[in-house]
């Protein structure tokens, strides 16, 4: 299951308009399996984020990191509509990276 990915900024759902997070990671697989088996106490933890809905691959961390922070300064109707512009349906795409669906 093993990829090499470009760092990446993600957004993580509970379900379909629910809490969401947003992240970055050097590594979108290994992330993406920490969310879901709970490595991660807290936020996405309490709220059972656990849905890859949406990412954005960049060339470098750095401009991945830029990416985030403004990221996190975004409305949250502006975070559904961008989900929403790449993943209408809210499917798991982690699903399409080897990942099992989730029950």
């Amino acid at each position: 299951m093993h990829q090499d990915f470009q760092p990446c900024v993600y957004l993580m759902a509970s379900r379909r308009n629910g809490t969401l997070y947003c992240g970055v990671t050097s590594d979108l697989l290994q992330r993406v399996a920490q969310h879901r088996d709970g490595t991660f106490e807290g936020f996405t933890a309490r709220y059972d984020v656990k849905t890859l809905v949406w990412f954005e691959q960049h060339a470098t961390m750095e401009f991945a990191i830029q990416r985030e922070k403004r990221s996190k300064k975004w409305s949250r109707a502006w975070k559904l509509r961008l989900i929403e512009e790449g993943n209408p349906a809210w499917r798991d795409l982690a699903c399409h990276l080897g990942f099992a669906p989730l029950s």
